[in-house]
């Protein structure tokens, strides 16, 4: 598994959100700059998570984001998917994006790549925002 710069960007996104939760609305500018993302990207992404209902937004001078769910309500695993697609090494031993790859012809390869993507979809699984802070 390898993160997109997206991935990255969004879970720092998402923990400048939880971070600042008490103030309610955050601007883009703010967390672009927190959190070194360029702005147009960040734009983009923001626009994935509320299409996905991580985030919720307003519009105008006193706009801005903030998260749509409890920091405790999101894991690293749904907005790694929501970006990336699978968690797993080879789409061959995916649970949600499962496609035949030439791996398939080794029962032995097939099972240390599920070993594999079964850790590390029960860590992201685990881990969620609010464990983050």
């Amino acid at each position: 598994m390898k993160l997109s710069l997206k991935s990255e960007y969004a879970c720092l996104a998402l923990i400048d959100l939880a971070e600042n939760s008490g103030e309610s609305i955050v601007k883009i500018e703010e967390i672009s700059k927190r959190k070194s993302i360029p702005k147009k990207f960040l734009e983009q992404i923001l626009l994935s998570l509320k299409n996905a209902g991580y985030v919720k937004s307003r519009r105008g001078p006193e706009g801005g984001y903030m998260l749509a769910k409890k920091p405790s309500e999101i894991n690293l695993a749904e907005i790694i998917r929501l970006m990336d697609g699978a968690l797993a090494p080879v789409e061959s031993v995916s649970v949600y994006f499962y496609d035949s790859t030439p791996i398939e012809q080794n029962s032995m390869l097939i099972s240390v790549f599920k070993d594999i993507r079964d850790y590390i979809s029960d860590k992201l699984e685990k881990t969620t925002f609010a464990d983050l802070l």
